[in-house]
This record gives structure tokens, C-alpha cells and sequence, in this order.
């Protein structure tokens, strides 16, 4: 073992966390896993990103979900064992682990900025090879962990635990993020649901009878992407930080001096990592393992009075939440919509039509509750029939839940209109 992890046996840990109480670290590793540098990282992320500019209790931290999330999987297989599921210890042990470090590779404000640090790795596949580093470092006791993670541990019910329509992930994150944000319509009835779980041919099922707990966990997570994890003023921040580090990588490989952290730097400037991350696997986890929310606030500070138009504005509007505006409908917005506004944004602030496209813009915003067709939430009857959720609920209208809900968003800057008549017009 390295430095980073602390060898000493019969190591305990009581939390005191705000929605399940005083939790548990349940073993030595688990605990060895909580305080290695990799883990304390995710104190400084944001679990919501940037949410906090629409609801300002948001600011809990990707190290609280993954402690609740972790504790829930600990409760969870307790409810399956008492219920004849043999589980041994280090199948507990790894699973609790699995989860633990499930979220570990996120970056700077979480999704926000998912492709724009690193631009071709998703958060999974850094999740990962953090876990594949720490497995190293303690000698293989991850091995376990890492193929519960992965999907290919012979029992699919553990990494459905992890990674599924109903997963200890989305549990925690519903109920935390509620709590944090205000907006109750997020919360769901967890401890039953624990109750309602059991191992039915190594699949993970809902006894019948918890059914009504399950709509009622589907409806809250289609509600909480509305109003929170997609609220436009949410889109509005998160679009313009990601503008704004598209304008500084820009910037960056024209030549242009900006000030950076040492560990955004690689990330930003021409170079191996922001080339080829994947190349050189050992420079990309120590420079990554260094980024945080900070980071990402340090530099916006300064980029706020660089002598570029674009890159100051966009700064200086995400520290004093002076945020775009965000039209949302169901159509796509007309290219002639989109020239007018650039056009306009180029007069008012004598930039260029490249420019331009930093500050009008759109994108597409989607949201699907449930995937009745692929890693289904199955329900076990009395008779030991599985059923669907669609031959089970008689309230939650299963097709519409299915439904990929596209929006279409414009965003740009609020100075572009300077009465309620012109904006009418769009």
C-alpha cells in the first residue's frame, strides 16, 4: 500500500449525515477509501453543479451523495440477506466500495462540464481508471469492486445496485438533491423501497407490493429534471461556463496568454492531455486528480477583465450571475431567428460573426424518465411470476415515462433586447 492509505486495523467512522442520520463506515478499506486524496476531491465538487444560482441550499458535494449512496447499498443488502440471499463479506465489502467510488471521476461542477475538461472521456470510463489506480496501490483488493462496477461480476444484481433504473446512485441522489434544493416534489420513499428489494435468479426485483413506491420514485425523477437538473436558468449558467472554456481553449491554441491553475493548464493549452488524454493515463489521473470547483472559479475571476470581449463577458457574467436568457419549445428555433440575434449581438458589441456564436447559441435539452425496453425494473408476485412495470401499475402511464422529451433551447444575452415589444417577436 501507499502513503495515501493508512494501515491501521479496526478502523471506524461515524457521519452524522443530514438525511439518513449517523451512518457507518463499515470496514477498514472503506474507510482507507474515504480519506485517500482521490475521494476528499469530491468535498470540493459540487453535486449539482451550477444549481446554486437558482436554488442557493445547493451546494452539497459529489463526497456527500457518494457517503449516502454507500450507506444505502450497506442497508440494502442487509434487506436482501435477511431475505435468503447469501452474501459473503467480501461481496459486501466490494459492492459498498463499487458505489463508494462510483462518482470519483467526475470534474469541476459535475456534468457541467462532462466533455469540456476532458473532451472525449465520459466521467464512467475516469470513474474507472481511478478505481483500476487504487486497486494497484492496495494490492488488488478493488479487484472485486471493479468487476461489480464494470458488470462483469457473475452476480448481475450487485451491479444493478449500482448501476441500474433503480440503483442506490439515483436513491441517494433524488432524495439529497430534494433536500438540498427545496423542491419536495423530489422525494421518495427509500427506506421502502430497501424494504420492497429481493434477489430473484440473481436479478434484482420489487416485491409486487412496492409498487406504488416505485411510481412514485419514477414521477419524482421525471419532475426533478424539470425543475431542477433542467430549469433554464440551471441551462443558462451551465451553457455559459461551457462557453467559456470553449473560448479560453480557443484563445489558449491561438497563443494567447491566460492566466490558468497549474491542473487546468494541461487541459486548456495544446498538449497530450487535451489531444490525446487516454495517451498518457498516469499524467491525466494526477493532473484531473487535482481539479476541482476552484479551479474553475479561480480562473473566471481573472478571465472577467481579459481584454477579450467574449471571454470577460462570459466570466464576469457567471460571477455576478448576470445569466443569459433561455427560450425553450418543442421546435427547433429558425436559422434567421439565430443570424438576427448574432447579428445583433455583433453591432452591440463590435465583435466579430465567429464571436458572436459564443453568446447565441442553441442546443437540445432531453429528459426520459424510464427505459421500458432495456434494464427494466421488475416486479415479483406472489405466484413467483417477474412482471413489467407496464403489467404492474395501474397509475403511471408507462409510454409517456418512456418517452425521450425533447426541448429545444435559444440562449443569448439579456442586453440584446431592450423592451418587452422586441423580445415578443421571438
Amino acid at each position: 500500500m501507499t502513503d495515501d492509505f493508512r494501515t491501521s486495523s479496526n478502523k471506524r467512522k461515524i457521519i452524522n449525515d443530514p438525511l439518513y442520520g449517523f451512518i457507518t463506515i463499515p470496514s477498514d478499506l472503506i474507510c482507507d477509501l474515504v480519506d485517500h486524496p482521490f475521494f476528499q476531491r469530491l468535498r470540493r465538487i459540487r453535486q449539482l453543479g451550477m444549481t446554486f444560482y437558482v436554488y442557493p441550499g445547493a451546494n452539497h458535494t459529489r463526497f456527500q451523495h457518494a457517503l449516502g449512496a454507500a450507506h444505502l447499498m450497506s442497508s440494502a443488502l442487509e434487506v436482501i440477506e435477511r431475505k435468503g440471499c447469501a452474501i459473503s463479506e467480501e461481496e459486501r465489502e466490494a459492492a459498498v466500495a463499487a458505489i463508494l467510488l462510483h462518482d470519483i471521476g467526475h470534474g469541476p461542477f459535475s456534468h457541467a462540464l462532462e466533455h469540456s475538461i476532458v473532451q472525449t472521456v465520459d466521467h464512467e470510463v475516469l470513474s474507472q481508471l481511478f478505481m483500476d489506480h487504487l486497486n494497484r496501490e492496495t494490492g488488488g483488493a478493488l479487484d472485486l469492486a471493479i468487476g461489480i462496477f464494470t458488470g462483469s461480476n457473475p452476480r448481475p444484481f450487485l451491479h444493478q445496485m449500482v448501476s441500474s433504473q433503480l440503483d442506490m446512485d439515483r436513491l441517494d441522489y433524488l432524495n439529497r438533491d430534494s433536500f438540498f434544493t427545496g423542491v419536495t416534489e423530489g422525494v421518495v420513499g427509500s427506506d421502502r423501497i430497501l424494504k420492497m428489494l429481493r434477489v430473484f435468479g440473481d436479478q434484482l426485483v420489487v416485491e409486487r407490493k412496492g409498487i406504488y413506491s416505485i411510481e412514485k420514485y419514477l414521477i419524482s425523477r421525471r419532475l426533478m429534471y424539470w425543475q431542477v437538473y433542467l430549469h433554464k436558468t440551471v441551462i443558462a449558467a451551465e451553457q455559459m461556463l461551457v462557453k467559456a472554456l470553449s473560448r479560453a481553449r480557443l484563445l489558449a491554441a491561438d497563443g494567447t496568454r491566460l492566466f490558468t491553475t497549474p491542473a487546468l493548464h494541461d487541459f486548456l493549452y495544446p498538449g497530450p492531455l487535451s489531444e490525446n488524454p487516454l495517451g498518457d493515463l498516469p499524467r491525466l489521473l494526477s493532473s484531473f486528480s487535482q481539479l476541482d470547483d476552484s479551479d474553475i472559479f479561480s480562473v473566471l475571476k481573472v478571465w472577467a477583465g481579459h481584454q477579450d470581449p467574449v471571454l470577460s463577458l462570459l466570466s464576469g457574467g457567471l460571477l455576478n450571475r448576470r445569466l443569459f436568457s433561455v427560450r425553450i419549445r418543442k421546435t427547433a428555433w429558425e436559422s434567421t431567428v439565430i443570424e438576427e440575434l448574432r447579428q445583433k449581438a455583433m453591432k452591440i458589441r463590435k465583435i466579430s460573426w465567429e464571436e458572436s456564436k459564443f453568446l447565441v447559441f442553441t442546443d437540445i435539452i432531453a429528459n426520459n424518465a424510464y427505459a421500458d425496453e432495456e434494464d427494466q425494473i421488475l416486479f415479483l408476485d406472489n405466484s413467483g411470476q417477474l412482471l413489467r412495470l407496464s403489467e404492474t401499475s395501474d397509475i403511471v402511464n408507462v409510454p409517456l415515462l418512456s418517452r425521450t422529451d425533447s426541448k429545444h433551447i435559444l440562449c443569448y444575452p439579456k442586453w440584446l433586447f431592450q423592451d418587452s415589444d422586441t423580445k415578443r417577436q421571438f
